[in-house]
């Protein structure tokens, strides 16, 4: 753990009754564990934080899958003259081409990255302080990286916004809910697609018993799973795509995580699914906090139920879920998806930064800034975004034929 002073307190000793929201030490902890109390400090406060920088998800994705990959914690918090936590940011460290780079634990397993921050702090930290308190990384780390990042979250901007940043590849997706989901079903579609989506819940009962229920006992969160990782994989195969659910890791993670409770809360990632008498047809696993669900993963079975849109009908039991239970907001992650276009409707802009810390950052930098311009460009024209499935669907079919 390296401390370093920011700052001194005012040296007439007076104490004011406002929140002090300046820094005056900085800690960096190379140990989840050691930055919990602060943490969780950070956590009970009107904090401005995703779901996805909760302390029990990043610590059993840092278990099972950041240390299988070679990642190494980089927790900085910055406190006031009392010892109050202002911010935590959860970086790790990893190395790419020989030089060490700093970026949000959690991988490709969080939609969206953000630091934690006292909403006091984020409304009033500036764009100096941060390159101050991110310059304290220069001895750790060549370049810091921090992609995914919403632009605002909770009605409140992103401070990192502050900082020289280029528009990220993706957008966000996410739709408003209300207390009366046959309400915002009514506002969401009209009479004809209410119409096809009743005929496919009858078409799908009409092969047996249809069930939707949360996965939440170990036995039932396994055989989820089993479905859903076999439904992944053939689902990437046929599209050529990476399966990033196959890496090492990757399945203890969100066994654990869908299981395993912390600090008295229940398990960071809940597990759904859609069912036809004993046959799983559809999954979704999500995260929830601060009055949204954000959808992590999903698959459907492929076959003669994949027909009668399985996974559109668990996304319809599982948002009147959301309605009942009081959240304001739903999300479906990251990338444009025709199923998403029903309950999310919000484009939410992304932002990524590449701030190099030494000069072979500096390279490093500039080469991730234009892969993800390219990666940007080439989504964002339907011609090429096209070309580019069609080859990956071509590849796929090539490496399977006998």
């Amino acid at each position: 753990m390296n401390v370093v002073a920011l700052r001194s307190p005012p040296a007439d000793g007076r104490m004011s009754t406002a929140f002090d929201s300046r820094m005056a030490r900085l800690e960096i902890f190379d140990r989840l564990t050691a930055a919990e109390p602060h943490w969780r400090a950070l956590e009970r406060t009107q904090t401005l934080a995703t779901p996805y920088q909760g302390y029990d998800f990043l610590h059993l994705w840092q278990r099972h899958v950041g240390s299988a990959c070679g990642m190494t914690p980089c927790i900085v918090v910055a406190f006031n003259a009392a010892g109050t936590p202002l911010f935590l940011w959860p970086f790790g460290l990893r190395v790419i081409g020989g030089l060490r780079v700093a970026e949000f634990l959690g991988g490709k397993h969080a939609n969206f990255n953000m630091g934690l921050w006292r909403r006091e702090v984020a409304a009033k930290i500036g764009a100096d302080d941060l390159r101050d308190a991110l310059g304290r990384l220069a001895g750790r780390a060549d370049i810091v990286k921090l992609t995914n990042q919403p632009l605002t979250w909770a009605g409140t901007t992103n401070p990192f916004a502050l900082l020289p940043q280029q528009r990220s590849a993706n957008l966000g997706f996410s739709g408003a809910l209300v207390p009366d989901f046959e309400a915002l079903l009514r506002a969401r579609t009209n009479a004809a697609t209410r119409k096809k989506m009743r005929k496919k819940e009858r078409a799908l009962a009409s092969y047996g018993a249809v069930r939707f229920a949360r996965a939440s006992e170990a036995s039932d969160v396994r055989r989820v799973l089993d479905a859903f990782f076999k439904q992944k994989s053939a689902r990437m195969r046929m599209l050529g795509i990476q399966d990033v659910f196959a890496e090492p890791g990757v399945r203890r993670f969100i066994e654990a995580a869908t299981t395993e409770h912390g600090a008295g809360n229940a398990p960071p990632i809940e597990l759904y699914a859609l069912s036809v008498d004993d046959i799983i047809v559809a999954t979704m696993g999500g995260i929830v906090g601060d009055g949204r669900f954000c959808a992590m993963f999903n698959s459907i079975a492929q076959g003669r139920f994949a027909i009668e849109s399985p996974g559109e009908q668990l996304i319809v039991n599982l948002v009147r879920g959301c309605c009942e239970r009081g959240l304001d907001t739903f999300d479906l992650g990251l990338g444009e998806a025709r199923y998403k276009n029903l309950f999310c409707g919000d484009a939410e802009p992304l932002f990524d930064s590449y701030l190099p810390l030494s000069a072979g950052g500096r390279l490093l930098a500039l080469a991730f800034a234009v892969a993800a311009t390219i990666k940007r460009t080439i989504k964002q024209q339907a011609i090429l975004w096209s070309t580019v499935c069609a080859l990956r669907r071509l590849r796929a079919r090539l490496s399977i034929a006998p």
